[in-house]
């Protein structure tokens, strides 16, 4: 069997002072080469891990054969973000874990070809989308991220009227605001974006919902309502000196590197602090992306700091290694317990102290515990808080009846409906932070969801 084609990749020692796409993705030669290597399996079991069910096995044998046209066809009946997904999906958990491949060798890099698809189409002109007959229905979607482009596709192919509400200046949400240029470029993010309002949709920008209009005022005015809020609420760790000039979270801190484009200085003056001496706290692909934009805008040392070791790091592995390569420094088994201020309380270091791991917690992962007079400082100039996020409570001002946790999330039923009859929701404003691929698939699986109710209606 054949090698798995590696993806070309800038060299680390330029890529690490630019914010240019770090995966350059398959020429034609390996993205055919690497789909020969497909077994085109009778029983595909990689389709069961795809969340918005692509057919795997149709889109890499066009690929295979050349048809590339074919190929994004093939992917974009069921996933309305190809570019998107073939970029930041974690499919070594997801696809390419139940890959046949995978037992005694490599899995087929699906991920790198649903890429090569849909950037060869991009490369000719993005096809304009069929048409479907109007059934007289309207659908508000709340959130432009993952999983309201998403359910917003799926609806409108339907032949439902969908407008989305998004209360950022631009639409995306989290592939616009959180995931660096360096990962996913915006051109990509708006070209997606381009797509779904050729199938009709409406995106209305700089309107919060549960301030310019409530949640019941949308239900008075659509028949159905999706619910794809995500969670932009940064969560803190409650210690000593989080107050400092200095510390960011990271949402704060990728939003203005990213939606207000702090990586084009000087073009764009984004007032942000470009420290040199850098700490990130948290083990995530958040935490992975915020250390290396730090890195971008000039740092000359950037720590992440993380309370458990490599092998329970939540981070996608390639994103590891690649901020490995850029020489981010790892500080593992390590918890900040406060961060120092100087007196004119700006940060100068985080007191950290050693951890070991116990017996499993309730993740599953072997919890934490502090090793006793270990405490010890590193010096820092700015503390990035990556340690997760939680839903916006403004989504349930002016609403009645709407079921959540205590966590703030939207309790849903197995088919995406909440307590509110014809309100879905779904992505991390359910779950709380996750993936981009696992919103997506709340997505779809709300539109049909919704599209079944307004069939009783």
């Amino acid at each position: 069997m054949a090698e798995r084609q590696p993806m070309p990749l800038q060299d680390p020692e330029e890529r690490r002072r630019n914010f240019n796409e770090v995966a350059l993705g398959y020429t034609e030669e390996q993205a055919v080469a690497e789909a020969a290597r497909c077994l085109q399996c009778k029983d595909p079991k990689c389709v069961q891990g795809c969340p918005v069910n692509i057919d795997i096995p149709a889109f890499i044998a066009s690929i295979a054969e050349r048809d590339f046209d074919e190929a994004i066809r093939t992917i974009k009946l069921t996933n309305a973000l190809p570019a998107v997904c073939g970029r930041v999906c974690p499919q070594e958990v997801q696809c390419e874990q139940y890959c046949v491949l995978a037992k005694k060798g490599q899995p087929i890099a699906i991920g790198r070809l649903e890429r090569f698809a849909a950037d060869h189409e991009s490369t000719r002109g993005v096809a304009a989308p069929h048409k479907v007959k109007s059934t007289g229905k309207n659908v508000a979607v709340v959130g432009s991220g993952p999983a309201g482009l998403t359910a917003a596709a799926d609806l409108a192919k339907a032949g439902h009227s969908v407008t989305i509400f998004e209360s950022l200046h631009e639409p995306g949400g989290v592939l616009t605001y959180g995931i660096p240029e360096f990962r996913l470029p915006k051109a990509i993010v708006r070209q997606e974006v381009g797509y779904i309002k050729q199938l009709g949709v409406d995106i209305k920008v700089d309107y919060v919902i549960g301030k310019i209009k409530t949640l019941d005022e949308l239900r008075d005015e659509f028949d159905a309502v999706f619910l794809g809020t995500g969670a932009g609420l940064p969560n803190f760790m409650g210690i000593e000196g989080e107050n400092l000039n200095g510390v960011y979270s990271a949402n704060e801190f990728l939003t203005r590197v990213n939606l207000m484009k702090a990586f084009l200085f000087p073009d764009y003056d984004t007032p942000i602090k470009r420290g040199k001496k850098v700490i990130v706290v948290g083990g995530g692909n958040v935490a992975m992306d915020a250390a290396r934009c730090a890195l971008r805008l000039s740092a000359d040392e950037v720590s992440i700091v993380y309370r458990r070791s490599e092998d329970e790091l939540p981070a996608r592995r390639e994103e590891v290694e690649n901020a490995k390569e850029e020489g981010i420094i790892f500080r593992l088994l390590t918890n900040p317990v406060r961060i120092l201020g100087d007196d004119k309380m700006n940060v100068k270091s985080v007191e950290c102290i050693r951890m070991e791991l116990g017996e499993p917690d309730a993740s599953g992962r072997r919890r934490p515990v502090s090793v006793k007079g270990s405490e010890h400082q590193i010096e820092a100039d700015t503390v990035i808080i990556a340690i997760g996020t939680s839903p916006n409570p403004i989504i349930f001002s002016g609403s009645d009846g709407l079921e959540s946790t205590s966590k703030g999330t939207i309790v849903v039923d197995d088919s995406g409906m909440s307590s509110l009859p014809g309100v879905c929701a779904g992505g991390d404003v359910v779950t709380g932070a996750a993936t981009v691929i696992s919103a997506m698939g709340a997505g779809k699986l709300a539109a049909q969801t919704i599209n079944d109710y307004l069939g009783k209606k």
